[in-house]
């Protein structure tokens, strides 16, 4: 049994002062008594908290899960482990079927090689049925209406491998969509859309229960001959159980909006994403949004990922550390909440069992860092993996 003392435990959305012990990949106790231990881990007075959990990320270090590569799978998991994170869901771009099933592929040969980096816990493909109106950084040439046949025959090969869907639920055919991603477990969620307030609220019902990355993308209040209309963001503020993500990066939302979203929804409905693309952990620069050999070139810049003419945002170069750290300095939250909606409320909304806590029975998941939430280890299924 190893043991993790000197630390104070944050999960749950509380904090105390206790010993974790955890073997074979596994949590055992939380408890202030000493238990015997076959190797102790020091946390100095740090704080210790379940792994963080980021279920939308396009890549880090150089590398985009769209390269092709199991190498660039690998690279990202690994740099986002430095960061804090021991699960990841590697989010695809919109792009061709066939670029879709060969990272599905990719992903298979990633997950059995992966020794040192986060969890790849599943897929999460965004788009490429979206509003062109809301295309962002997506790239227009791929986004389409729903193609039964092209999403029946991506879900035919999927073989468990997708967890979550964004799709656009104003487009004909969203709600025939949502029930066959039902079907085989998968979230579908409502990003990069200009429906309105009533139509997001609708496909709630439909199996829409999550927004991806709120504010970015989407519609808000608007007008139409004179009369103001609810969007997305609106129905997401109405409807207590709809779950949202945040770019908490500093860039994509002020201090005031992550303010106001979490005095709206709370911990338990929001999860922190970086959204970041392989310029995450790397120097600032030109780069490529996308798969390296035909992406979209963006350039990264105070701290942030921008389109080159600097209109729109492309992804984030954020890692989970600092999601968290823009919670607390920023927008003035209590760290056990924000250490909540980088762990505990991202596993909720995907359900993931045994993760998101530190708690008897749950993966030995763990992240220790001091108060400048600067990492100092991260521990993988009870493996150290970085400090």
């Amino acid at each position: 049994m190893i043991a993790i003392k000197n630390g104070t435990v944050v999960t749950g959305g509380e904090s105390v002062r206790a010993n974790i012990y955890f073997e074979g990949g596994k949590i055992c106790a939380i408890t202030p008594k000493d238990l015997p231990a076959e190797k102790t881990v020091d946390a100095k007075n740090l704080f210790a908290a379940p792994g963080f959990i980021d279920i939308h990320t396009h890549g880090a270090g150089g590398s985009d899960f769209l390269d092709g590569t199991a190498n660039a799978f690998l690279t990202a998991a690994r740099v986002h482990a430095e960061h804090g994170a021991t699960s990841i869901v590697p989010t695809l771009t919109s792009v061709s079927t066939e670029k879709i099933e060969a990272a599905m592929a990719v992903f298979d040969e990633a997950k059995i090689q992966n020794q040192n980096g986060a969890n790849l816990l599943g897929l999460h493909l965004e788009g490429p049925y979206f509003a062109v109106t809301q295309k962002g950084a997506q790239e227009e040439r791929f986004i389409k209406p729903f193609d039964k046949n092209e999403y029946e025959a991506i879900l035919a090969g999927s073989d468990g491998r997708i967890l979550r869907w964004s799709a656009a639920p104003e487009l004909p055919g969203a709600k025939a969509f949502a029930a066959r991603l039902k079907d085989f477990h998968i979230l579908p969620c409502t990003g990069h859309s200009d429906a309105d307030c009533n139509c997001a609220l609708e496909a709630y019902g439909w199996g829409f229960r999550h927004v991806t990355h709120l504010y970015s993308c989407m519609s808000s209040v608007h007008r139409t001959n004179g009369y103001r209309h609810g969007g997305v963001v609106e129905a997401a503020f109405l409807n207590d159980f709809m779950t949202v993500e945040l770019i908490a990066d500093g860039a994509h939302l002020p201090p005031e909006l992550l303010k106001l979203v979490y005095k709206i929804k709370g911990p338990e409905k929001i999860a922190l994403i970086t959204d970041s693309m392989r310029g995450a952990g790397m120097p600032e620069g030109k780069s490529v949004l996308g798969c390296i050999s035909d992406g979209l070139p963006v350039i990264v810049e105070d701290g942030v990922a921008k389109l080159p003419d600097r209109t729109a945002f492309a992804g984030s170069v954020a890692t989970c550390d600092r999601l968290v750290k823009t919670m607390v300095q920023l927008a003035e939250i209590p760290l056990s909440k924000a250490v909540q909606m980088a762990s505990q409320t991202p596993a909720d909304i995907l359900s993931l069992a045994g993760k998101g806590q530190i708690k008897e029975g749950f993966d030995a998941d763990i992240v220790i860092f001091n108060k400048d939430i600067h990492i100092m280890k991260t521990i993988v299924g009870g493996k150290v993996v970085y400090g």
